[in-house]
């Protein structure tokens, strides 16, 4: 099973992890013999995810094999089985960060729980993880997103698709997120946070940055060159919604 994302080789890696990439594969391909089909750097992430714990990386990998063989047995997710989602325009696509990382926008105020199906939700998900990954250069394995919950209110919370989505990002797609800026959050919005953080573990839990609005301005400035910053936060970007 090739892997599914791919990236390149962002973070520079010494002859040790190297080594112990190659017993990552060893271990767990002798389990599973389809963990020896993937490639070095998606083993790396998973080495790195588990502080270079062999053992637990090999936990960890294992899970995802099986889970991507399960939940994309024909290594993608088809458009079309994720249609509506896609058509709400919950997630598009922006530029680059001063890093080269790929940007993401996504917008918690376009779901609503009450039209949520659980199992569609999921392959949204993957679907958009994917395709976010996909746009990753050489030389970078993260991307950024931007959150913005401007309009978000009680008919978009909830937290069951939140905790399921931070749980395929962070189970089965480690390390690629390199920073979520939370912005426009509303009061309210805590109380559901407040509900997911239990579930996210402290390494991606760092990468949530919440953003004041009188910050937004500088913080984008800093993360984005301007010629990068969308047009709806004032700079000349036009996204493209996810498609």
């Amino acid at each position: 099973m090739a892997s599914s994302v791919r990236g390149g080789a962002g973070g520079d890696a010494g002859e040790g992890e190297w080594l112990k990439v190659a017993e990552l594969k060893a271990m767990a391909g002798a389990q599973d013999p389809h963990a020896k089909e993937v490639d070095n750097l998606t083993l790396r992430r998973f080495l790195r995810a588990r502080d270079q714990n062999v053992g637990k990386a090999s936990t960890m990998l294992l899970k995802f094999v099986a889970w991507r063989r399960e939940a994309v047995p024909d290594g993608a997710i088809p458009a079309e089985q994720v249609r509506s989602d896609i058509a709400d325009q919950k997630v598009s696509m922006a530029g680059v960060d001063r890093t080269g990382r790929p940007v993401m926008l996504a917008f918690p105020a376009r779901h609503y729980s009450a039209n949520r199906d659980m199992a569609t939700f999921k392959r949204f998900v993957v679907y958009l993880l994917d395709s976010i990954c996909a746009r990753i250069p050489r030389g970078q394995e993260k991307f950024l997103c931007i959150v913005d919950l401007k309009g978000w209110g009680y008919a978009n919370c909830d937290v069951r698709a939140y905790i399921a989505a931070i749980e395929i990002m962070q189970n089965y797609y480690p390390e690629r997120l390199g920073k979520a800026l939370m912005i426009h959050v509303p009061y309210l919005f805590m109380k559901a946070w407040n509900m997911v953080q239990p579930f996210i573990d402290a390494n991606t839990k760092d990468k949530f940055v919440f953003i004041d609005d009188k910050n937004l301005e500088e913080t984008l400035k800093r993360e984005l060159e301007e010629s990068q910053v969308p047009e709806m936060y004032g700079g000349k970007l036009t996204p493209v919604p996810l498609s």
